[in-house]
């Protein structure tokens, strides 16, 4: 549809150049000249609506509020001053395209630096339109880790994903890998992209932006966020903290799996399998069906099997919780963790 829809704007400028240039000076070769002008024209639209396309719109609107502002300081500054002090009729065309096209390039880079600071919500259209803009950039470890995938099909997360080609190269370089745990992370990598495409909640665009200079993706990652103002989905800690020291909005996956884990509290009672041993003497190490790890003290015989446990304490830590126990003894009361109904139960509803 794009390519119809550019065709018919390259035979409508070429045609209505060709025919107004030969209106006016009368000779078909000034026609064709005419039509080459308008074909450059297309060309020009044609770039700048694929320059503008991937741009927020904070950024679109503070650079047109810019342009605008500094056009008409340069319209008061010539017809009030400029022209009063020079009197020379020939030159005075050529200062007044170099001063509002000097003034113009001035309110348009001001404009976008300072969009970043711009609040839409209080302008009544622009706040809905800022929300159809919300722009994600993923990460390759968010894609890797496939996460990503479950909670959109839930609805949670919605929006514009884009996905870089040096993300995209770099799943591509993962799943073509010699080590095949790594070629099977890239290859789910690929499959999870794919299920993305497919999502009625958001919007998959794999832009093309490189930044030769930066040699990291990390650092790509962030100045493409800079670039489009929009949100970086990661599960990358270091990433994460670099981001948001220079302004940057972060999604980070694993924050939201912390935040969904159920609250767990001193005296609460469990059911865990003692899989291995501890660090220190005496202790054993299970875990919960959302991967937290318990440690059991005095458990370190136990080793295989299920046993009821107390919880002492919970050390929340940059990677996850971790939850202190002792076993529970005999006639010991303590509150339920709460755990999923068995199917028998369920059945009996």
């Amino acid at each position: 549809m794009d390519i119809i829809v550019q065709i018919v704007l390259v035979i409508v400028t070429t045609g209505t150049s060709y025919f107004i240039l030969k209106e006016i000076a009368g000779s078909p070769l000034w026609g064709a000249v005419g039509a080459l002008c308008g074909l450059a024209l297309a060309y020009v639209i044609i770039k700048l609506e694929e320059r503008l396309k991937d741009l927020s719109l904070k950024i679109i609107f503070g650079s047109l509020l810019g342009v605008t502002i500094s056009l008409m300081i340069a319209h008061l500054f010539i017809s009030q001053l400029l022209l009063a002090l020079v009197k020379d009729i020939p030159i005075t065309l050529p200062i007044y395209i170099l001063f509002y096209f000097v003034m113009g390039y001035l309110g348009f880079k001001i404009g976008k630096e300072k969009s970043k600071t711009l609040d839409l919500s209080k302008v009544p259209l622009l706040d809905r339109m800022e929300a159809a803009e919300d722009v994600k950039i993923v990460d390759t470890s968010t894609i890797i880790d496939g996460r990503i995938a479950d909670i959109c099909d839930t609805g949670f997360l919605e929006g514009t994903f884009i996905i870089p080609q040096f993300v995209l190269y770099e799943i591509q370089h993962i799943a073509d890998h010699q080590d095949p745990v790594k070629r099977t992370r890239g290859r789910r990598g690929l499959d999870v992209l794919h299920r993305l495409q497919k999502q009625m909640f958001v919007k998959v665009k794999i832009v093309d932006y490189d930044f030769p200079k930066l040699q990291d993706v990390d650092s790509k990652l962030i100045a493409l966020a800079k670039k489009l103002t929009g949100k970086i989905v990661t599960n990358d800690y270091n990433l994460n903290k670099v981001a948001e020291l220079q302004g940057i909005e972060v999604l980070n996956i694993n924050q939201l799996a912390t935040s969904l884990k159920p609250a767990i509290l001193p005296g609460e009672q469990m059911n865990i399998k003692i899989l291995k041993e501890g660090k220190e003497y005496g202790q054993g190490i299970g875990y919960l069906d959302d991967g937290t790890m318990v440690v059991v003290d005095e458990a370190r015989k136990l080793l295989g099997k299920p046993v009821d446990v107390v919880v002492t304490s919970v050390l929340q830590t940059t990677s996850g919780r971790m939850i202190f126990s002792k076993l529970k003894e005999p006639g010991e009361k303590g509150l339920r963790y709460p755990e999923e109904p068995r199917a028998e139960e369920q059945a009996g509803r």
